[in-house]
């Protein structure tokens, strides 16, 4: 007897569910696809940035250096092109959990690729020592391995500049659209509409990425019209105005800004840029748009405001007394190196590592400060900082006052538990990170004002560090290659503020 056609349905049934169920293989494929493609994006930027190199340097007459910068553009450019297409077989769909991959990997991957033509180039880089200098570019970190930049090729120093430049407004994207979104070390609070990924606020966030895209423009390009009208030549106002609006800090002398020295009005004006690129970007939109009192109300600009000039006057009064300084030099010199460590750009005009113990202390007490959220600048950021004393505050009184009710607010606006929550597990994973990294670094030797700055240095994403060593007068290029490939990961962990990235190695992050 045959089977009826309704005995048939529950076999082609399965059959259907067998065909829809995808291998393992094609499963990982698509979910890693949108990344793949947007990763390829972003290497077709980095390669076309390499033009500029390689037009440069064909101009200077060094055809080892452009021939290495062509092919590493065109290597660049195939393999971004080969990921957008393969990312492009599937409909994008970027979810929240592929965002934590796509930032990390991001700063990796370009990384790499940045780092080809400084280890194929003259420079003759190791493989350590060129990852280094890329991540410490991208991630507008400023230490560098190099040394002899008076005499280096202009080709190099520019793709240094460039590479700078581009992490500052990486940055600025992470600090307001993605990190937010992710819910990472209390960037909650500065979430909006405008900066919220979600599929409703996209169209709007497109709209705010260009705003600060142009605001970021416009300040580079007064950075270096400045610089070149104060007397620096066309191409030193060109990389420094780069390195400045991005608070990077790569100059292209290795005695850094202090090569301007004789020329303070050079050194106001890079103290003026440095503290634009550590206030929120944001607040410059609202600016140009003729709003003009979020900006001057903004509780972040007036604590970085308050920290920059306590500190200022402070060590300025110090210079003047004990260290016997004219007034000027001393106001000059102490304002240009506070405001580049708390803006973590990593300019240096002197070697402060001459100035006395307690000038010593206390800039490795400014390297904790940082900059304001959205801006170039890295660090623990002021508003951590702002919520530590408010969480501290209130703890008091709640001491004195049992059942009392306090408020919880900020910008004039309720901070919510989550927000504290993850602000506290941030403080305790930035300051574990710096003592894990640190005590690696004594392991392979290194003295203890050197592993413990170096290690503060990378995390908080500052430049110089102190000591001999790795100080202002200094370079990282006597590390062991273990210790410049940790403090690289120190350069990434810090810009990603580090549960970012440390989450993808939880087995909840991999479950389905």
């Amino acid at each position: 007897m045959q089977s009826s056609p309704r005995h048939q349905v529950p076999n082609n049934q399965s059959h259907a569910d067998r065909r829809q169920e995808y291998s393992p293989f094609r499963q990982v494929f698509e979910w890693l696809a949108p990344i793949i493609k947007l990763l390829g994006m972003l290497l077709l930027l980095l390669g076309s940035f390499q033009l500029a190199p390689v037009i440069l340097l064909s101009l200077e007459g060094q055809p080892e250096d452009t021939e290495i910068f062509f092919y590493s553009m065109l290597f660049t450019l195939v393999s971004g092109g080969v990921m957008v297409v393969l990312g492009s077989l599937v409909p994008f769909n970027l979810r929240g959990r592929q965002i934590f991959l796509l930032t990390s990997l991001g700063w990796i991957v370009l990384s790499f690729f940045s780092s080809i033509p400084l280890y194929f180039g003259t420079t003759q880089l190791s493989v350590a020592d060129a990852m280094f200098e890329s991540v410490s570019g991208l991630t507008t970190t400023g230490s560098t391995v190099l040394s002899g930049l008076d005499t280096m090729s202009h080709g190099i120093l520019l793709w240094r500049a460039i590479l700078q430049w581009l992490g500052g407004i990486g940055i600025i994207v992470l600090g307001m659209a993605i990190l937010p979104f992710l819910q990472v070390g209390g960037m909650r609070l500065f979430q909006s509409e405008s900066s919220d990924w979600s599929e409703k606020a996209m169209p709007r966030s497109g709209t705010i990425a260009k705003a600060i895209g142009k605001v970021y423009l416009g300040l580079t390009l007064a950075c270096i019209l400045s610089y070149w009208l104060a007397g620096m030549n066309g191409f030193d106002a060109l990389v420094h105005g780069l390195t400045t609006s991005a608070t990077g800090g790569f100059a292209n002398y290795d005695a850094s800004m202090g090569h301007f020295a004789q020329m303070p009005w050079i050194l106001w004006i890079s103290i003026l840029f440095m503290f634009l690129g550590a206030l929120p970007f944001v607040l410059y939109v609202h600016l140009i748009q003729g709003r003009p009192l979020p900006l001057f109300r903004d509780s972040q600009v007036h604590a970085l405001s308050k920290i920059l000039l306590t500190a200022i006057l402070l060590l300025s009064l110090y210079l003047i007394t004990q260290r016997e300084w004219p007034w000027f030099e001393a106001l000059t010199h102490a304002a240009f190196n506070i405001v580049s460590v708390v803006t973590t750009t990593g300019y240096a005009s002197s070697d402060y590592n001459g100035w006395g113990t307690f000038a010593v202390i206390f800039f490795l007490y400014l390297m904790f400060v940082g900059g304001c959220s959205g801006s170039t600048s890295g660090g623990f950021k002021v508003f951590r900082h702002q919520l530590s004393i408010m969480l501290m505050r209130n703890q008091m009184l709640a001491l004195l006052h049992p059942r009392g009710v306090f408020s919880q607010s900020y910008n004039g606006r309720h901070v919510p538990d989550d927000v504290i929550r993850s602000m506290v597990a941030f403080a305790f994973f930035f300051f574990a990170t710096i003592a894990a990294l640190a005590l690696a670094l004594s392991f392979m030797g290194l003295d203890f004002i050197t592993s413990f700055t170096a290690a503060v240095t990378a995390v908080a994403n500052v430049g110089p560090g102190l000591g001999v060593t790795v100080g202002p007068a200094g370079n990282f290029s006597s590390l062991p290659d273990l210790g410049k490939w940790l403090l690289a990961l120190g350069m990434i962990l810090g810009r990603l503020e580090i549960v970012t990235f440390m989450i993808l190695f939880t087995r909840a992050f991999w479950r389905s």
